[in-house]
């Protein structure tokens, strides 16, 4: 290669480098970028889609900061410059608005939720006034009278917001800098003074959240299954993620299927929540109440079983993805009926579902009975006699416990899905007599601040671990109902859980109980498919922690499952698992210890999967689009007048240039060849 091209080569780096710091920087100076926006996503069944999606390149609106409902007008009908991408403060993400919204779609870009710092006074549920009414026990063939929330209905504040379909992307902003940021730019740019119409330049927004699956479950896993390329690419997920389970008495977990002179109560709750947004699902009353307390009574009863083993086996169960049509208690019938579960049917004797517990209203606590299962003399004997014990437990008590004092059917739990295979006797404990006393049921304010889980200001993470808020104590007075008074003792840990599941997860306690692979991860988890999220993995080694044991093994022969090395039988009866512990004072080296208990996880994925039933009307059937983008930015943009001028100037130079440069070519002997020497020239 000669001098003059490497020189032509280094002359042309340059100016790649050149161009795209100078891209870079101008893309700076155009856009700002949003922080802590979260997306409302695509989610579809075996019927139909709902959500939210942008087009492919995302959506691109004139910024509009809807003040009040009357002002929607300029929104729909009487704005120059449409589309709007709507700003709406919490108090206006109602129904009414978002409906108007929804079918003036052609004129709405998108809409940008500010989320407030605290929680809005009145109540707000984007659920259905009826959760989970298609896959419940209360079909019209089981008892017409109780189909469909006849008689009760259970989520009176339900507005369906989740429910329905949106042609427009629908984000989530805090109120920060950002949020301060978009309003000053409207108020310089969009917002019309005196009746004034705004002039450009004007404040704009895009956001992008493309969502690649369409129509219905079947339509997209059947797109899953055609493969073009080397790489397929899927658009579609099934809901899912795993159940935890541990019994007081070890069950051989090899052997599948029903074991002989086995007896099994379930003790169960919910670990799963959600929102109109994606990823934020606190689930404070609706799910955390219920499983720390089942957790705690857990930890209360390992001392008490292992002194004295009870009657039956105790096996408890926390199930994820209820909220979509009871997966995961769905799944463990289906497996407990296909022999692929530890035990089967006919092992379980009764089922006791602790549900929403945190917001008692004149310290009562409310038991609900299945009437239509009842009317088998056998079954109603056996829950009368689960009532009666519990609430002679609650004498003495700063708790009454109560049942309903009329029919209605049992409210939105797991054990509906076990009376759906069979008649089993059961209670589900609530803090609701009938309707939900939880305002903000399935919603992002289902939170700390609303089961009152707060902390004095200026506390650090660690005093605010071991600080004892109102609603600890609330929780101890459930379980010392429920186990007879005898867990004072106990009171530390559900303080340690409220903390850690509603306020910081990655905390000095829970680091203790997880393995050292797992800690830099914590509180980064995530949302997952068909893997361990974040919830599930925390519960079970809080599980395994509060149950289990620590026999003095190695840490290879703790990962391999096993007592010692001549050990070929404890991993069918126990799991074990080595986790980091806690640093000695003066010290930073941790020192593990093996935990060994019954804890153990189970698929939470609806058997439809399975069975390739896309279709099914007996199991969920939800799924979650893949996307590959999510963003939002603003920027300013030019009247389109303007837009189309400079575009037809760049193309009447693009052109002037063009045929310049063709005459120039074409002349180019006569024009260059005046000062050109003869080449025979000599001197």
């Amino acid at each position: 290669m000669d001098l003059l091209s490497i020189k032509w080569i280094v002359n042309l780096l340059v100016c790649w480098l050149f161009i795209g710091v100078g891209c870079n920087s101008v893309e700076k100076k155009i856009y700002v970028h949003l922080n802590n926006t979260v997306p409302c996503v695509r989610l579809l069944n075996a019927t139909h889609q709902i959500g939210c999606q942008s087009s492919l390149s995302g959506n691109v609106g004139v910024l509009h900061v809807l003040e009040s409902e009357e002002n929607l007008d300029w929104v729909l009908k009487t704005g120059p410059n449409p589309p709007y991408l709507v700003i709406l403060e919490s108090p206006l993400f109602t129904r009414p608005i978002m409906m108007k919204l929804k079918n003036g779609s052609s004129r709405v870009a998108g809409v940008a939720v500010v989320a407030p710092n605290a929680n809005p006074p009145k109540g707000f549920s984007p659920h259905t006034t009826c959760p989970n009414e298609n896959t419940g026990v209360y079909t019209e063939e089981y008892d017409p009278a109780f189909a469909h929330c006849n008689v009760t209905m259970w989520n009176p504040l339900g507005n369906g917001l989740s429910y329905e379909e949106y042609d427009f992307p629908i984000f989530s902003m805090k109120d920060d800098n950002d949020t301060q940021i978009i309003r000053q730019c409207y108020l310089d740019h969009n917002r019309a003074v005196n009746g004034s119409t705004p002039q450009y330049p004007l404040c704009a927004m895009q956001l992008y959240s493309h969502m690649s699956a369409v129509t219905d479950t079947a339509t997209c896993m059947r797109r899953n299954d055609i493969n073009f390329s080397i790489s397929p690419e899927m658009v579609c997920d099934p809901l899912g993620d795993y159940n935890v389970w541990a019994s007081t008495r070890p069950i051989n977990n090899t052997a599948k299927g029903h074991k002989m002179f086995e007896s099994v109560v379930i003790a169960a709750a919910r670990l799963d929540s959600r929102s109109f947004f994606f990823d934020i699902a606190p689930g404070a009353e609706s799910g955390v109440s219920g499983f720390v307390t089942l957790l705690a009574a857990a930890q209360a009863l390992r001392n008490a079983t292992q002194e004295a083993q009870p009657n039956r086996t105790i096996l408890y169960t926390f199930f994820q993805g209820e909220t979509f049509d009871y997966i995961g208690s769905s799944r463990m019938v289906y497996d407990m009926q296909s022999n692929q579960f530890a035990v089967d049917l006919d092992n379980v004797h009764s089922v006791l579902e602790i549900g929403q517990v945190g917001l008692r209203a004149d310290s009562k606590l409310w038991l609900h009975s299945d009437p239509v299962s009842m009317k088998n003399s056998s079954v109603n004997n056996e829950v009368r006699k689960l009532i009666v014990n519990l609430q002679t437990a609650s004498r003495g008590l700063n708790v009454s416990v109560e049942e309903p004092g009329f029919s209605q059917p049992l409210p939105p739990s797991s054990f509906q899905r076990f009376l759906r295979a069979r008649p089993i006797p059961g209670v589900v404990i609530e803090d609701h007599q009938s309707a939900f006393t939880n305002r903000f049921y399935e919603s992002m304010y289902d939170n700390a601040e609303y089961l009152n889980v707060s902390y004095p200001t200026n506390m650090t993470p660690e005093e605010q671990l071991e600080f004892v808020t109102e609603t600890a104590k609330v929780l101890i007075v459930s379980l010392n109902f429920l186990l007879s008074r005898s867990v004072l003792f106990s009171l530390c840990k559900v303080t340690r859980m409220l903390y850690g599941f509603l306020v910081r997860t990655n905390n000095s306690w829970f680091q203790q109980l997880i393995p050292s692979d797992l800690a830099s991860h914590l509180g980064k988890l995530g949302h997952t498919f068909l893997k361990i999220s974040e919830p599930t993995l925390l519960v079970q080694y809080l599980l395994a922690n509060l149950t289990g044991s620590t026999p003095n093994i190695t840490q290879d022969n703790c990962q391999n499952q096993r007592e010692d090395e001549e050990d070929k039988e404890s991993k069918h009866f126990y799991y074990y698992m080595w986790v980091q512990g806690a640093a000695p004072p003066n010290s930073t080296q941790r020192e593990g210890y093996c935990v060994r208990s019954t804890v153990r996880l189970s698929k939470a994925l609806s058997p439809a999967f399975d069975l390739r039933d896309y279709t099914s009307t007996n199991f969920s059937t939800w799924t979650e689009s893949r996307w590959k983008s999510i963003k939002g930015r603003i920027f300013l943009v030019a009247s389109h007048d303007l837009e189309m001028l400079t575009l037809g100037v760049g193309v009447g130079v693009l052109i002037t240039s063009l045929i310049l440069t063709y005459v120039i070519s074409s002349k180019a002997d006569m024009l260059f060849s005046a000062g050109r020497e003869p080449a025979n020239a000599t001197y």
